[in-house]
């Protein structure tokens, strides 16, 4: 039954703060919207006290991941690092990929806590459209640059990455938002293959070089 049937029906009150929180953020997100559109006010108020709940945990899982990272690493400023593979951002504030002059070759920084794993193999969402306001960082000058960078290294078969290390914020990419940026690890530089899967664009590198990354972390 979809959201508008089950309004049609009377059913709006079936979707308690309990339920709505089992929903992935999009979804409730869709769910509000509708409620909005449907003009279900109470339900409106369950869908956004539903979201901040969403929020509140997902900004205290970031911040137990990265508690102390600055202890266990010898981290230096995202431009300093760059600065150190030869390259010069074109906007120190919000860019987060650079092209070294000397050879071409595209660096980009990833923020440690949205690394996977899985397989003995590492990878890295690098960019992805803005689809229904998912991604509003991918229309951003960074992000529109990012987009550039990625289709470069695609043409070149790899590029290099720097781990960025710090504290999220909740329902904002790190590359726009954060709540705290503590630094690169100046002993890491990932050799990454970038790979194109529909409109997205992956970063994959090995387990060698995951478990110098990642343990660390």
């Amino acid at each position: 039954m979809t959201l508008r049937e089950s309004f049609k029906r009377g059913n709006a009150e079936e979707w308690t703060v309990a339920r709505i929180a089992e929903l992935s953020v999009q979804e409730i997100k869709h769910l509000r919207d509708n409620a909005e559109r449907l003009n279900e006010p109470s339900l409106v108020e369950r869908c956004r006290a539903a979201l901040q709940q969403a929020r509140s945990h997902r900004g205290q899982q970031a911040q137990r991941k990265s508690a102390a990272p600055a202890k266990a690493r010898r981290l230096i400023a995202r431009v300093k690092a760059f600065e150190a593979r030869g390259v010069s951002l074109q906007d120190t504030r919000s860019s987060w990929s650079g092209v070294r002059p000397a050879d071409g070759k595209v660096v980009m920084a990833l923020w440690a806590d949205a690394i996977q794993t899985a397989g003995g193999r590492c990878r890295y969402l690098l960019w992805a459209p803005n689809i229904d306001g998912s991604r509003p960082w991918s229309e951003k000058p960074a992000g529109k640059e990012r987009l550039e960078h990625c289709k470069r290294a695609l043409e070149l078969g790899s590029a290099e990455g720097l781990v960025v290390y710090g504290q999220g914020l909740a329902a904002h990419l790190p590359e726009d938002k954060a709540y705290a940026i503590h630094g690169v690890d100046a002993e890491i530089v990932l050799t990454l293959e970038v790979e194109q899967v529909g409109a997205e664009f992956w970063a994959k590198w090995g387990k060698k070089a995951a478990a110098s990354a990642i343990a660390r972390s």
